[in-house]
């Protein structure tokens, strides 16, 4: 969204970035919110369908009209009325998006906690397809497009166009088929007030520091994740041939491992699994700095270090879904509500701002000096951040050891 608006459009980036980060706070605060109400009246359609029916349509709208203003503005040299645009269709895409907190309350409600990990790995399945698909729209056709408009502002690419309207239709279709495949949630009531329902919330000491360990470890699974394909096209030089079939190990990978991790989440239990990871991660980043050794090909170095990523990411992707479903059937135990809203929503709170806080320390990172490695002359940032994010991961692992229960007894009567 940045490059389309800064490089193809030309709007100046820091309004660009104003917009951007409105758009973050507006998600922090939707997705809080819808989670929160939803649980307040269960209707003849459940609690969740009629919020997931209300946004779905406005989230594929809001998304086609933000990538694509050439359809209604009339001078796309007006940098103030593009920035206008942005802002206001970046804040309601955002807000829409919180379409995802009543859905996900889904978990809690529909499946046991023994199913959860299977769930989270079909949904972690399906999330990075379309990542993949992401990758290889972006890197074959958006690119020449950003070209396209920035020559010609006016005019909207034909494939650009298509595209567009695509994803935004299936975006909205598949959250409204979601519905009508999906049963309604049992009917539970719920006596406390939405008020009294936060303050539980807030109060469940477990609960909040699950969040903070997220919050932690979110600095270095954020860094690595924005980072990997970065690395790999600007470190180790790969060519777009190179490149796609790293991305194919790296999506292979995330499939198989989020299949093995799963397994042994089941066998093991949910805190010495993500001990696991946390461990794994910290012990192998440190890998970016090959990156440092002149080589004629970086392409089985880039096999490698993409399987070593999807091997941790898998992992970690698997849990915020798992996690917050037991915490609230957890809470559940001890005060006899499901609140499932308000403990998905909630951490978006907190975690959004952990978000902010690891782009700038992303920002800072890429922003070191550059080196010199044989022919090719790149930030340092670009290869030390592994072992930064081992530092992270392994404060995260050692705070998670002492601090966090992910693993309850109730589980074992089930």
């Amino acid at each position: 969204m940045f490059t389309l608006y800064f490089v193809a459009y030309g709007i100046p980036p820091l309004l660009a970035a104003v917009a951007q980060a409105m758009g973050y706070l507006s998600i922090a605060a939707a997705q809080f919110l819808l989670g929160w109400i939803s649980d307040a009246k269960y209707t003849r359609w459940g609690r969740r369908k009629p919020y997931v029916l209300a946004f779905a349509p406005l989230l594929g709208i809001s998304f086609i009209f933000l990538l694509l203003p050439g359809l209604v503005l009339p001078d796309m040299q007006d940098k103030n009325a593009l920035f206008i645009w942005m802002l206001i269709w970046d804040i309601l895409f955002r807000i829409s998006y919180a379409v995802t907190t009543p859905y996900q309350a889904w978990m809690a409600e529909q499946f046991e906690v023994k199913d959860r990990p299977k769930v989270s790995q079909f949904q972690n399945t399906f999330n990075w397809i379309g990542n993949g698909l992401m990758a290889v729209v972006s890197l074959l056709i958006l690119t020449q497009v950003f070209n396209k408009i920035a020559a010609e502002p006016n005019v909207v690419p034909t494939e650009f166009l298509l595209i567009t309207l695509i994803f935004g239709i299936i975006v909205t279709g598949s959250f409204l088929l979601a519905i009508f495949i999906m049963p309604t949630e049992p009917k539970y009531e719920i006596k406390t007030n939405l008020i009294e329902s936060l303050k539980i919330t807030v109060k469940n000491k477990n609960f909040m520091l699950v969040v903070l360990m997220q919050g932690i470890s979110g600095f270095g699974w954020s860094i690595a994740s924005t980072l990997m394909l970065t690395y790999a096209m600007v470190v180790l030089a790969l060519g777009t041939m190179d490149y796609m079939i790293v991305a194919i190990f790296l999506l292979l990978g995330i499939f198989v491992f989020l299949y093995i991790w799963r397994k042994l989440i089941q066998k093991k239990g949910k805190k010495q699994v993500l001990l696991y990871i946390f461990l794994f991660a910290a012990i192998s980043f440190p890998i970016t700095l090959l990156g440092l050794i002149p080589m004629g090909s970086h392409l089985i170095l880039g096999i490698f270090f993409m399987l070593v990523i999807a091997l941790a990411l898998a992992g970690w992707f698997l849990f915020p879904y798992i996690m917050y479903a037991d915490l609230a059937e957890d809470d559940e135990k001890r005060t006899g509500e499901l609140k499932a809203g308000v403990y998905v929503g909630f951490p978006s709170l907190i975690l959004n701002v952990f978000q902010a806080l690891g782009l700038l320390v992303l920002g800072l990172i890429t922003s070191l000096p550059n080196i010199s490695v044989g022919t090719l002359n790149f930030s340092i940032g670009l290869v030390i951040w592994g072992p930064i994010c081992s530092v992270i991961l392994l404060v995260s692992y050692f705070f998670t050891k002492k601090y966090v229960t992910l693993d309850f007894d109730w589980e074992k009567t089930k």
